[in-house]
């Protein structure tokens, strides 16, 4: 083994995780982007033998699943006070989630 073949195999592409954790920042555009971002991480379940992109990929899931249920838990309290204190939250909640992903990310360090 070369030291090129090393040093290429130790290089992870962290491209989709970076691509997933931007539309996640872009929440405030009607959710498409949460949505969008969903949709592409359900549909890479395999990560092919990257265990850090795999361990961003769930982390990032689960911060969508978890924000659009807040969402709807915020619409379906009859309470207008309840319903902002729930919305703030999980806006609060979903921004800290997108910032240690992403850093962790950027780190190189499984989440």
């Amino acid at each position: 083994m070369t030291m090129t073949t090393t040093y290429a195999a130790k290089i992870e592409d962290r491209s989709l995780g970076h691509l997933l954790y931007a539309l996640m920042s872009g929440f405030p555009l009607l959710l498409l982007p949460v949505l969008l971002s969903l949709f592409i991480s359900v549909s890479q379940r395999q990560s092919h033998g990257n265990p850090l992109l795999a361990s961003h990929l769930r982390w990032q899931r689960h911060s969508n699943v978890a924000f659009l249920g807040l969402l709807v838990l915020g619409y379906c309290v009859p309470l207008t006070w309840l319903s902002l204190s729930i919305y703030l939250f999980g806006i609060i909640w979903f921004c800290h989630r997108i910032i240690k992903g992403w850093l962790s990310l950027l780190d190189g360090l499984e989440i």
